[in-house]
């Protein structure tokens, strides 16, 4: 079924696991619509969030970094440090910050689980409905795959030129600091 990459068939065989099938497709958007797509995948994103949260929360530090790495983690809790409560927002709109490690440093703090939760709502909704959209159009006429294609190029660049932006903009900033 999926060496002949015929979406159409794809889909209907995920679909043919009737309540199941938002669990196990693989391309929510192009199987169940950009605005379906979007809900299921907000809704994935949040439960792994809160998930690492709560992991985090119960079983502390030593756990999470046998999760993650402690590299990733110190560079989290500088993070965190930086922007206080509104880093797992900005974060969440961050393409290139991990997921994981954000929802879990957040439940190594004191943040709370509502914060933590309306934060990451809104900080990765954004995100969700670009890629929900742009799934959906990958799923159409050879036309609109090529649109999707080079509209998902163009995202992946604007990502990477935002996260070079960014690690400049902090490099320049930690230099000038430890500048005498």
């Amino acid at each position: 079924m999926l060496s002949k990459v015929n979406v159409q068939v794809a889909k209907d065989y995920i679909l043919s696991f009737g309540i199941w099938a938002p669990i196990i497709s693989f391309a929510n958007a192009g199987l169940f619509g950009w605005v379906k797509g979007a809900v299921l995948s907000w809704s994935s994103a949040m439960a792994g969030a809160v998930l690492c949260y709560a992991i985090a929360r119960v079983y502390g530090r030593s756990v999470v970094e046998k999760l993650t790495t402690r590299s990733a983690l110190r560079e989290v809790d500088v993070f965190f440090e930086r922007y206080g409560k509104w880093a797992v927002l900005i974060a969440r709109l961050l393409p290139f910050v991990s997921f994981d490690v954000v929802s879990y440093a957040a439940g190594l703090t004191s943040m709370g689980f509502w914060e933590f939760f309306w934060a990451t709502g809104l900080g990765q909704l954004p995100a969700t409905i670009v890629y929900s959209y742009v799934g959906d159009i990958l799923a159409g006429s050879v036309r609109t795959v090529v649109f999707g294609l080079l509209l998902l190029f163009a995202l992946s660049a604007f990502a990477l030129m935002f996260k070079q932006i960014w690690q400049d903009r902090h490099k320049i900033k930690n230099q000038s600091k430890d500048a005498p």
